[in-house]
């Protein structure tokens, strides 16, 4: 069972479109996901601009790839977030579908801030 940085059972964080290194709809990880894609975020158009400007346009469609819009959920690389984090451009993100070994790589508390199901 994969936890989530709430210390809880990992949430499913998106099926349309399907999300997740393995696309199984949950921001799972494994020794083959090089990107480390476990933060469950909420696209924005500030973020989606930001992404394609650091060179990974994620709202362009490309085959088997519809692109992504604000308001879809979808597993980001820790690092990449933690980048838009320190450029001010970060997504609100699902704590309950992002997985545990996202805090190797973020900051928490900023992590935590940006949640918008976090426990009070």
């Amino acid at each position: 069972m994969a936890v989530n940085v709430l210390g809880t059972e990992l949430q499913e964080c998106g099926s349309d479109p399907l999300t997740g290194f393995y696309r199984d709809g949950c921001c799972n990880t494994g020794a083959d996901d090089l990107g480390i894609h476990t933060v469950c975020a909420l696209m924005t158009e500030e973020f989606l601009e930001f992404s394609a400007r650091a060179g990974n346009d994620l709202s362009t469609p490309r085959p088997g790839f519809a692109g992504l819009r604000p308001g879809d959920r979808w597993c980001l690389c820790a690092p990449r977030w933690q980048e838009a984090h320190e450029a001010g451009m970060a997504p609100q993100v699902l704590l309950a579908a992002t997985h545990i070994l996202t805090l190797e790589w973020v900051d928490a508390e900023a992590l935590r801030a940006a949640g918008v199901d976090r426990p009070d």
